[in-house]
This record gives C-alpha cells, sequence and structure tokens, in this order.
C-alpha cells in the first residue's frame, strides 16, 4: 500500500474531479509520472493565477488529458516540485496529508506541507 506523508495509508484525494496521474482518485505515483502528482492540494485563484503566471494553465479543460480545467475549491493532485515552487513564492495552496504521497517528501519538507495543512 502506497503511504502518505505523515506514514499512514495514502487517502484518496478527490474523485470530482478524478484526479491522479492514474485517473484513480489518488495521488498515486510511477513509471511515466515525470512530473510526480503526489501532492493532494485544494485550489486557490491564488495558486490558479501563479500556476498560470509560471505557464501551466490549469483552469482550462483539456478533454485529450481527461483534464476537466479546475476552480478554486477543487482537490487536485499537483506535482510535488510545482507546489514547492509557488511555497517558495508565497502562493501554495493548502494540502491534504493524508491523501498527499510520501514522495512529496523528495521535494518538500514535511514541516512546509504542515504549515499548509488542511487536515
Amino acid at each position: 500500500m502506497a503511504r502518505n506523508v505523515l506514514g499512514g495509508e495514502l487517502e484518496p484525494c478527490c474523485y470530482d474531479p478524478l484526479t491522479g496521474f492514474f485517473r484513480d482518485g489518488f495521488c498515486h505515483t510511477g513509471a511515466g509520472d515525470f512530473g510526480v502528482h503526489t501532492v493532494c492540494a485544494i485550489m486557490t485563484s491564488e495558486f490558479l493565477e501563479f500556476s498560470f503566471s509560471q505557464g501551466n494553465d490549469l483552469t482550462t479543460p483539456r478533454p485529450q488529458f481527461e483534464f476537466p480545467g479546475l476552480n478554486p475549491g477543487d482537490r487536485w493532485c499537483l506535482c510535488a516540485a510545482r507546489w514547492k515552487e509557488a511555497y517558495d513564492a508565497g502562493a501554495a495552496p493548502q494540502v491534504l496529508l493524508t491523501a498527499t504521497h510520501a514522495s512529496s517528501l523528495e521535494f518538500i519538507m514535511l514541516e512546509e506541507l504542515q504549515a499548509h495543512a488542511a487536515d
């Protein structure tokens, strides 16, 4: 079983919209997930604007990638490096620690995630 950043069993992030690199509702990672989509984050206007300014538009639907486009309040499995980048810029969204994969700790300190914990 996959583990979360707290050492427990990884919990689901979101089923609506259906998130995760594997579109299974979990922030699992594995072969082919070069972005390491492991941080379960709650979208905010500030973060979505930050991401757009960095060249990653998360608000426009892209059906060919099973991507619905995100709105504030949506939960989504973010790339760990993008969350850290937003953290460093003061624009990081809150996270669900129980749904954030332990692999995130390769990029982000637990204390940084805990400072933005929604759970």
